[in-house]
């Protein structure tokens, strides 16, 4: 897997697709606790379309190289994070991609208030993710706070080891009906094990504050780029409302509903969320 030294981080990233393809590429944010393996699904099928993708593993709890202690570890951090991404690889007329937490990132990124150059993104699809003040949804608002403290975390995760655990509604068991117990394992393994990773998590939690995710969205009628909002109905945690209610914020949005999926569309439907990542980048 390449790795990739930027400004305040290193990070390792997936690649698929031709690196001479003519169409935008496609750079995902995935969800905290989970890394880029999520997309892997979504990354083949776009490479069998000829489309180049880019899955790094950001700094959400299931990286393996820990962030230094400066590094900005907030919302906003992870979303300058993305932006020295797209620099360096001098990425441009990006599709920015996404799901649950990297949903909240990406709207962070988008934010016309946000002091950053987000020139070289072209489009963004924003699948079941935090939006306004659910950041995070219930039930997960009971299990968050436990986090963010590193003692309670470290023992959290080593009970994550335990398959029904992590299959639960206390682990992952929410967010996907079709949800492999290796890849679960995998994603908790780092969070388990390294210390400087679980501080990564612990201070990314501590950074997370619902009123400032609100205050984007006063701001989200102003994104001036096409958005696409996908969103699996059947969704316990990130309810169809909540989609409905992003889509309206934006004034240049689709809205499309993948019945009986729930939040890891990676996952629940693949084909869906790389057929809509496909038709934004043709309008």
């Amino acid at each position: 897997m390449p790795t990739i030294e930027l400004p305040h981080a290193t990070l390792n990233y997936h690649v698929a697709g031709p690196a001479d393809s003519t169409e935008p590429p496609v750079v995902f944010v995935h969800p905290i606790l989970t890394d880029g393996s999520l997309w892997l699904p979504v990354a083949d099928r776009l490479a069998a379309r000829g489309i180049r993708s880019y899955a790094p593993d950001w700094p959400l709890g299931s990286h393996r190289i820990p962030l230094p202690d400066d590094a900005d570890q907030s919302p906003r951090g992870v979303a300058r994070l993305v932006l020295d991404f797209l620099a360096e690889l001098d990425l441009t007329n990006v599709t920015l991609v996404g799901n649950d937490t990297g949903g909240a990132i990406c709207q962070f990124l988008v934010d016309p208030g946000f002091d950053a150059d987000t020139s070289r993104v072209g489009r963004v699809v924003l699948a079941n993710c935090d939006a306004f003040d659910q950041f995070p949804p219930a039930p997960f608002t009971l299990l968050f706070p436990l986090l963010r403290n590193e003692w309670r975390a470290k023992v959290l995760a080593g009970q994550m080891r335990l398959r029904p655990l992590r299959q639960s509604w206390l682990g992952f068991g929410l967010l996907a009906k079709h949800l492999p117990a290796d890849l679960t394992r995998a994603w908790i393994e780092p969070a388990r094990t390294n210390a400087g990773v679980r501080r990564d998590a612990v201070r990314l939690l501590r950074n997370i504050r619902p009123e400032e995710l609100l205050d984007v969205s006063t701001r989200l009628g102003d994104v001036k780029i096409p958005v696409t909002v996908i969103w699996g109905m059947a969704d316990r945690a990130f309810r169809p409302a909540l989609g409905r209610r992003l889509h309206a914020a934006f004034t240049d949005a689709e809205l499309i509903p993948v019945e009986g999926a729930r939040t890891l569309l990676a996952l629940d439907a693949p084909d869906e969320i790389t057929d809509a990542i496909v038709a934004i980048a043709d309008r």
